[in-house]
């Protein structure tokens, strides 16, 4: 049967029936919007991959105990869990001394060339993009938060919402005020976008 064609609520229902593989039906049904909104925040294949696996296993056992409760939200609980399992990671690599700033980077001039690049484009991105870069980590952290799950994870504001457990008005406010302080920051630095 078609993955999905079969709503979350009808694979849990089969999981908690005994069918094993409705579990893995799932998770295959979500990998990839997990994977990719792992990936974007830690920017590093294998550490999402190991990100995912921590992910799924904490879902599974938060199933399996009874504490998950269905309310039409299965991937956005998922995001909200993979989301803590990046914060933590982030956590665990600071204790330890290893974070820099490209470990938690942005690349918000991530867009497609239809021509070769030249050097001078690799400059240019470069400065910018290291700018911008810095510009988004002076931001809060709920702000630089929404910023990049709206920019680089492609996801709605109620989407945003429901992973940070904001109401979506606040998800919309902390994007404005990024966007203001992202703004205001430019202006100060003389920073213009083409």
């Amino acid at each position: 049967m078609n993955v999905q064609l079969l709503s979350d609520q009808q694979l849990l229902n089969s999981y908690l029936s005994g069918d094993q593989s409705a579990i893995s039906q799932l998770i295959e049904k979500h990998r990839r919007r997990v994977t990719d909104y792992i990936r974007m925040l830690v920017k590093d294949r294998d550490v999402a991959d190991d990100i995912f696996q921590d992910t799924f296993i904490k879902v599974i056992r938060t199933i399996d105990s009874g504490r998950y409760v269905e309310n039409g939200k299965f991937l956005s609980w998922v995001l909200r869990i993979a989301h803590n399992q990046v914060i933590d990671h982030f956590r665990q690599l600071k204790q330890s001394g290893k974070v820099n700033e490209a470990d938690a980077g942005f690349d918000m001039l991530n867009t497609m060339r239809f021509s070769e690049r030249t050097v001078e484009d690799d400059i240019v991105d470069g400065q910018v993009s290291d700018q911008i870069r810095a510009m988004v980590a002076e931001l809060p952290d709920e702000q630089r938060e929404v910023v990049m799950m709206r920019y680089y994870s492609g996801l709605s504001f109620k989407e945003i919402a429901e992973t940070t457990g904001v109401g979506i008005n606040t998800a919309l406010g902390r994007m404005r005020y990024a966007l203001i302080n992202l703004r205001k920051m430019m202006r100060e630095k003389n920073i213009i976008l083409s």
